[in-house]
């Protein structure tokens, strides 16, 4: 097979500490490679031992991300959708729990002949084997691994090593990119190279070594410390790219660029360069550049902090949903983080509850996202209501839509004890309930994959909102969730103003709530995530026509 044919790798390693980018990075890489003319196909490797993340707590670990398949996920897997604007299967997808369950299950089926079973080979070997899975079933000229953690942690070892045997097999077909950082001490105030050094010689201690180095930091790196690097880690000074703190994760590829990125990782890996087209992307990211008007848009959730410190990253994929259809109406979306709990009576006192409601009408929209459990519940369900009564735009994804069923039960058809069995199993009026085939699961403690997960069908209602947003009659969209709009209240909530707007083709499941255009601007609420769905160059439709009524009511206040 020619050089030009064999399959390449480029495996993204951490060091220093995490959060610095990785996953960014490796989507950035991703997108200007992809824009050469290449099809490019980027796996998540998780260290933990969980076989997936939906189990996994999102104040520790952040966004749950869903595929099309189902499988949950690691957030980066859907900054990956986003920059590529393409769906991508479970094979992209790897936890230690996957590996190591799988060779132990094979081990007791005898599947290794009786051998001694030892990480080296076999870990590493299946490992390799998905690697390859992912590239079959992509078609993918190019492979890029991001490894979790950073070099030094005995988590990922194994990958490493897989990495490493990669290397020695095909050492013209792979390459490693390592992102670290550099701090710069306060009370110093010059950049340190010396963590950046000592992450490449424990990465040398693998038995690999770093082609490319994305050096983060939170302005550009001069041309002295790229020569410290260079010097002390055996690495060409043109090879350490300075990636600096930026407004917009959008901006990361046009920067890579700058550098000449690509040429340099199509070089080493001995493919032919091709013409570079980011046209669509620089016209977008100028978009996002010249939003300036602010749209105030209130978040109302409980997953926010972790001590004393607001985790954003618990609904990345809603924040960057508002900032894509923010920005192709050019506007800048202004987010405020407000937690659920403070809207609850037992919080506060009566006129204080009073007050802090009448605060929302500053926002030009109120978003509630998905979520699981009690804490909170009365405090959106408050929220929903004064959006409801006061014409703010509103916006309930999974949850959000629930909880506003429930308001409107309760508020809207005279049912005061409304509720969601998940909080209340006695309710009088239990208007959503949970899945007849998952309520022995959960009796049992089986929480682990146990929900309607990943792409379903829907049809739409023609003359509502969400069918003129779509500008089609029938949608696919990404679930997960275990409780469902009770069929038995379906009629009654119709017959008391609301709208299903969305529903399963057979009928069954509610899929999308809204009121009608002429009695609210809009309220609407999915029981599927849309977030998971948009892409900066394709916003989705229902977050653009939420932004689109934000700006009209903005508009009117104004006036």
């Amino acid at each position: 097979m020619s050089a030009a044919r064999r399959h390449k790798y480029i495996f993204v390693l951490g060091g220093v500490m995490s959060g610095v980018g990785k996953g960014v990075t490796t989507s950035s890489i991703a997108k200007i490679l992809q824009a050469r003319g290449f099809t490019v196909s980027p796996v998540k490797i998780d260290p933990y031992l969980n076989v997936d993340a939906g189990t996994m707590n999102p104040i520790e670990h952040g966004e749950v991300f869903v595929l099309d398949s189902g499988l949950e996920c690691d957030q980066d897997m859907g900054n990956y959708e986003r920059f590529l604007d393409t769906p991508l299967p479970p094979e992209n997808y790897m936890t230690s729990g996957m590996v190591y369950k799988h060779v132990i299950d094979k081990e007791r089926a005898l599947g290794y002949g009786g051998k001694c079973v030892d990480p080296v080979p076999y870990i590493c070997e299946e490992i390799t084997r998905r690697l390859k899975r992912s590239q079959e079933k992509t078609g993918a000229d190019i492979t890029i691994v991001e490894i979790g953690g950073t070099v030094g942690e005995y988590q990922n070892a194994m990958f490493i090593e897989a990495a490493r045997i990669l290397k020695l097999k095909h050492p013209e077909d792979v390459l490693f990119v390592l992102v670290s950082y550099l701090p710069v001490p306060g009370k110093i105030g010059e950049m340190k190279t010396k963590p950046t050094q000592e992450a490449v010689r424990t990465m040398n201690s693998y038995g690999v070594h770093p082609d490319i180095i994305i050096a983060r930091s939170d302005r550009p790196l001069d041309k002295k410390r790229k020569e410290k690097i260079a010097v002390s880690s055996n690495i060409a000074a043109e090879d350490i790219i300075s990636a600096p703190d930026i407004e917009s994760i959008y901006e990361i590829p046009i920067n890579f660029e700058k550098d000449e990125l690509s040429d340099r990782l199509l070089k080493r890996l001995r493919l032919r360069p091709r013409s570079t087209d980011l046209h669509e992307w620089r016209a977008m990211v100028a978009r996002l550049q010249k939003a300036r008007e602010e749209m105030p848009i209130a978040i109302v959730g409980k997953y926010f902090k972790t001590g004393d410190f607001v985790l954003s990253d618990v609904y990345i994929s809603v924040i960057e949903s508002l900032k894509h259809a923010g920005a192709a109406q050019g506007k800048k979306v202004s987010i405020s983080w407000l937690d659920s709990t403070e809207y609850e009576e037992d919080s506060s006192s009566h006129n204080e509850g009073k007050k802090k409601l009448k605060e929302l009408s500053r926002y030009a929209g109120i978003l509630v996202p998905g979520g699981f459990g009690e804490r909170g519940v009365e405090g959106k369900i408050k929220v929903i209501e004064y959006a409801r009564e006061n014409g703010i735009p509103y916006f309930g994804l999974c949850y959000g839509m629930q909880l506003a069923i429930v308001e409107f039960a309760r508020n809207c058809l005279g049912f005061a004890h409304a509720h969601t069995t998940e909080i209340d199993g006695n309710t009088a009026h239990p208007v959503i309930d949970i899945m007849p085939e998952q309520k022995e699961n959960v009796r049992n403690g089986k929480y682990g994959a146990t929900m309607r997960l990943g792409a379903y069908p829907a049809e739409l209602l023609e003359g509502t909102i969400a069918h003129t947003a779509y500008g089609a009659d029938s949608i696919s969209e990404r679930h997960r969730h275990r409780y469902e709009v009770n069929p038995d209240y379906v009629e009654r909530i119709e017959a008391g103003g609301g709208v299903f707007s969305g529903r399963s083709p057979n009928g069954v499941l509610m899929e999308i709530f809204e009121l009608p255009a002429k009695t609210h601007p809009f309220f609407m609420g999915t029981q599927f995530h849309p977030e998971f769905k948009s892409s900066p160059l394709k916003p989705h439709p229902l977050f653009t026509a939420f932004m689109k009524a934000t700006a009209r009511e903005s508009l009117k206040k104004k006036r």
